[in-house]
């Protein structure tokens, strides 16, 4: 069986149609294509977190998916970490009236305290494009409820103090979680190439939390009730869009 000149032509423009991807679109149309995020970002506290810890920095993302409208929705979550301590009275029970800590072994203990936490929740949002570069990049808004999580990590070097070791320890850790609230606002950029894709701008983030520890040995009248932990900063990062292949329409007569 022949085949025409011209239908040997459209097949083979056809097969190299569905190895293009949708990146061709990227440049003149809004097109639909979920997407991941990996951030990090450098954060101020505020309200009742102020006084607990100083600075931190956060390695987090988002997992999103795009719609024709650039309407945004996923999942947001970030892991905070830092070694700034500020917690009044900290350890204060088990302090020599020089201010060091005794092990076991009759020697000062190397006590290293940490911040850590993290937050997970569901996000929302829209790109708001200019047109260019291309329409489907612009200014990014996030928001989205979510929760938040935080405490003082302790570090006994040489585990030679008991008081600080297996569940003791979570009597001075002041673990803290809640409800939270989390907002973004900044500048995404999506290329006609898969790897190179950027974002970055100011996160905000308030958690509504509480103490859960039951007992708090360094400070039995610790105060409790609803603390108001705020966050904010500003994060950069990068981004990988899924494009999904997209075939090229070909017609013959």
């Amino acid at each position: 069986m022949r085949i025409g000149k011209s239908r040997l032509l459209t097949l083979l423009l056809l097969v190299i149609g569905f190895q293009t991807y949708a990146q061709s679109g990227v440049r003149d149309t809004v097109i639909r294509f979920p997407f991941f995020n990996v951030a990090f970002g450098y954060y101020q506290p505020g309200g009742d977190l102020a006084k607990r810890f100083g600075s931190n920095s956060m390695l987090g993302g988002e997992v999103l998916y795009k719609d024709k409208r650039n309407f945004l929705y996923g999942v947001s979550t970030g892991f905070i970490f830092g070694d700034n301590i500020k917690e009044p009275g900290l350890l204060s029970d088990l302090y020599t009236p020089d201010q060091q800590i005794i092990g076991l072994d009759g020697l000062y203990a190397e006590i290293r305290l940490f911040e850590r936490g993290y937050h997970i929740g569901a996000t929302v949002g829209k790109i708001f494009s200019f047109k260019k570069p291309n329409p489907n990049s612009g200014i990014m808004l996030l928001v989205g409820p979510g929760f938040i999580q935080h405490k003082i990590r302790i570090e006994d070097i040489g585990n030679t103090v008991p008081a600080l070791r297996d569940d003791y320890k979570k009597g001075y850790d002041r673990l803290t979680n809640g409800f939270r609230l989390q907002e973004f606002i900044g500048f995404v950029f999506f290329s006609n190439k898969q790897l190179t894709n950027f974002y970055g701008g100011f996160e905000f983030i308030q958690g509504f939390t509480e103490l859960r520890r039951d007992y708090v040995f360094d400070n039995p009248d610790i105060e409790r009730g609803k603390r108001l932990d705020l966050m904010y900063g500003f994060k950069l990062g990068w981004t990988m869009p899924l494009y999904k292949k997209k075939p090229k329409a070909f017609y013959y007569y």
